[in-house]
């Protein structure tokens, strides 16, 4: 849901409801949103008690903005615990997976991006904000494949 109270900022409130359940979790991509036009994607994660997302490795960098709740990363057989205002980044090429052992929700964005994504937003800047990179497109269909934590 987004509050288009001031036209130079647009809220997006957020993101519990309308989540689609995938790779183990539940989840809402950022994109798309109309007049966003930006160098990275992302999404929003919530990973119920006793939820571990799907093991996974990509080309990209990941930066998860942890919001509400307490659970852990976990790389290479480690475990690293993650709470709310923690951020977290994860590197390209490291197979990464949260795992949710408490009893309340664990919360946050996940945020990623590559080079493509940054060249294609710096070629289409000039372009107005609605008329998204097509690297979306192809993003989304990995991001469904598993490709958020």
């Amino acid at each position: 849901m987004t509050d288009h109270g001031h036209p130079d900022v647009t809220i997006r409130r957020r993101e519990s409801e309308d989540l689609t359940r995938a790779h183990g979790l539940d989840l809402k991509l950022l994109q798309p949103w109309s007049g966003l036009n930006a160098p990275f994607l992302g999404a929003w994660c919530v990973l119920r008690p006793g939820d571990v997302s799907e093991p996974h490795a990509h080309h990209d960098r990941e930066i998860f903005i942890c919001m509400s709740g307490r659970a852990d990363v976990v790389t290479d057989g480690r475990r690293q615990e993650i709470a709310a205002g923690d951020l977290a980044f994860v590197g390209p090429g490291v197979e990464h997976s949260i795992v949710n052992e408490h009893d309340e929700d664990f919360a946050y964005y996940a945020i990623w991006w590559d080079r493509t994504m940054s060249a294609e937003f710096l070629a289409q800047d000039a372009c107005p904000a609605t008329e998204l990179p097509h690297t979306l497109e192809s993003r989304q269909d990995v991001a469904e494949a598993g490709s958020t934590a």
